[in-house]
């Protein structure tokens, strides 16, 4: 059964699962002071052309965008993002359980863009009555699969050095972005328009772990205390360096995302040519297809709170073969070439993400006027 739940549903890479392997047995210094992980060090400095960045592997994203924050607000600033970002919607308040308030941007596409930056600034210019907003977080690729361009990263680093914001750049799917047909903006433009950021491993082939990489001097200082303080220095931190190690010693972080992108471009195909819209134009491996009500259970749709491949009935037939031909085919490097599937109760929406970008993932329902067409077994949250 080929699952369309996520981009991490499997254990990792096999020339990831052979390195962890081979080198089990292997005796080394902990929390990350280990040849691999200065190799992964090294490797990553090189991609985004930044010597002087500090680089320091963490586990998950959650835990990666918590100790980000930490890192760069004080007790009364803020951080604004995307009504639909996965730091405002998709982490259990963990930001505001540390006192941060998180200012959202709606936006058709799920990104953050000058205007609405400046447009928070306006609506905050009650000193000392409001937080102040001070950092500007964005995820490429964002929460419903579309990609920022070189310009428009280049217009949010004008925007927050004029203002003088932090601008973060959540990298879960970093990969898909860069290897996405039409994308202009490389590693080397992420690390000159923002202030830090991450390369996700996680949903690009890893086991687990994320690459914090960290340009703004004033943000390396004491850095490592406060990843400790929030739980998130691994003790056996070498697993995680010698995962980027193997991702970019020899391009596999590009491959590997670039093949989950074509994979959802052959599902996407499908539905297409079906007549079936989509909630954006995504031209990543997260797929929003926005199914009529006339269909019972499409291939993806929810039982026991998974998106599975295999169609109910009422299906279409070419759906069923839809499913059926991307099988194995379908999976990206580490998970699966589609998102999640989502159809959460009482929030079928045809023109407006779900909160956190999820909604609809690989099945959204159209409204019926009058009564909701609830999945059986829904679960009341996704995960991202």
């Amino acid at each position: 059964m080929t699952l369309f739940i996520n981009d991490y549903s499997e254990g990792c890479h096999e020339s990831i699962l052979e390195a962890l392997t081979k080198t089990n047995r292997e005796q080394t210094a902990g929390y990350g002071f280990d040849p691999y992980c200065e190799e992964a060090r090294e490797l990553i400095r090189r991609e985004i052309g930044c010597p002087e960045a500090d680089v320091w592997f963490l586990s998950g994203g959650t835990q990666t965008n918590l100790i980000a924050a930490a890192a760069a607000l004080r007790p009364h600033e803020a951080v604004m993002g995307a009504e639909t970002c996965h730091l405002f919607v998709h982490e259990t308040g963990a930001i505001e359980a540390t006192g941060h308030k998180v200012l959202v941007i709606p936006d058709p596409e799920g990104k953050v863009r000058p205007e609405g930056v400046l447009q928070v600034l306006r609506e905050h210019a009650a000193a000392p009555h409001m937080v102040k907003p001070r950092m500007v977080y964005i995820s490429q690729s964002t929460e419903v699969g579309t990609v920022y361009t070189k310009a428009e990263l280049q217009a949010l680093h004008r925007v927050c050095r004029e203002h003088d914001l932090l601008l973060y750049l959540d990298g879960a799917r970093l990969g898909a972005a860069l290897a996405a047909p039409g994308n202009d903006a490389t590693l080397q433009d992420v690390a000159e328009c923002c202030d830090f950021f991450y390369i996700g491993g996680t949903k690009n082939g890893a086991m687990m772990g994320e690459a914090m990489v960290i340009l703004n001097p004033e943000l390396k200082r004491d850095f490592l205390y406060i990843v400790k303080q929030r739980g998130g220095l691994f003790a056996k931190g070498r697993l995680l360096g010698l995962q980027f190690s193997a991702l970019f010693r020899e391009g596999l972080y590009y491959r590997l995302a670039r093949h989950a992108n074509v994979q959802a471009m052959r599902i996407r195909e499908g539905f297409a040519a079906l007549g079936v819209r989509f909630l954006v134009d995504s031209p990543t491996n997260q797929l929003f297809p926005v199914m009529p009500n006339t269909v019972g259970r499409p291939a993806g749709a929810l039982r026991r709170g998974r998106a599975v491949a295999q169609g109910r009935r009422r299906v279409p037939a070419r759906l069923h073969q839809l499913g059926d031909r991307t099988g194995s085919g379908g999976r990206a490097a580490g998970g699966h070439a589609a998102d999640h599937g989502v159809s959460r109760p009482g929030q079928y929406r045809t023109e407006k993400p779900l909160p956190g970008g999820t909604g609809g993932g690989f099945c959204i329902r159209e409204k019926t006027a009058g009564k909701k067409t609830e999945p059986r077994g829904a679960p009341s949250s996704f995960f991202q």
